[in-house]
């Protein structure tokens, strides 16, 4: 642990117990839809799933990304990760991103938009209760989010919500997390 780390952030005011408790359950968040997205993209199938399978890939490494990126912090600020896998599946801060009954693509789309919004809400609030006070964490967070944005508009506008402005990445994936990853 980074012990004045953990110091500095209750200075300021930072209901650290709290924060560690929201950085765990979006961690068991980011690794259960890493696992849920495996699913829903080998079942995006057809000629309107293949159009979405880059996508929902680029969303799962991604996620994967996300929960490499937390791990670090929740250790630094004294946490640590449940020691059983089913307890921290069922932490998560998300719904299980789960394969609808009738898994067409529109369908596994609106599970995958879905997910994105609850990873947005949940990296909104991070960022509220450290902005100004946990620099490190608002900008791990902060990352997080505008990459989980990202997702959200991508799956948004199959679903004919609307045009986003945001374009499919090619290249290098999380650009924006990709520096807490080094």
């Amino acid at each position: 642990m980074a012990k004045v780390a953990r110091e500095m952030v209750e200075r300021s005011g930072v209901d650290v117990e709290k924060l560690l408790e929201l950085l765990t359950k979006n961690a068991a968040a980011e690794l259960t839809t890493y696992y849920y997205y495996t699913i829903l993209r080998t079942n995006l199938i057809g000629m309107e799933g293949e159009t979405l399978k880059e996508i929902a890939e680029v969303a799962r490494i991604e996620d994967r990304n996300h929960f490499e990126a937390l791990v670090p912090r929740i250790y630094e600020l004294g946490g640590k990760l449940p020691y059983n896998m089913n307890d921290f599946h069922d932490i998560s801060a998300c719904p299980p991103a789960s394969l609808p009954e009738n898994p067409t693509a529109e369908e596994i789309l609106k599970v995958l938009v879905d997910a994105e919004r609850c990873a947005v809400r949940g990296y909104t609030q991070i960022c509220n209760m450290t902005f100004g006070k946990d620099h490190r964490t608002y900008d791990l967070a902060l990352a997080i989010l505008n990459e989980e944005i990202e997702h959200e508009s991508w799956f948004s506008e199959f679903l004919g919500e609307g045009p986003s402005g945001h374009f499919m990445r090619r290249g290098e994936s999380s650009p924006f997390v990709s520096k807490f990853l080094k």
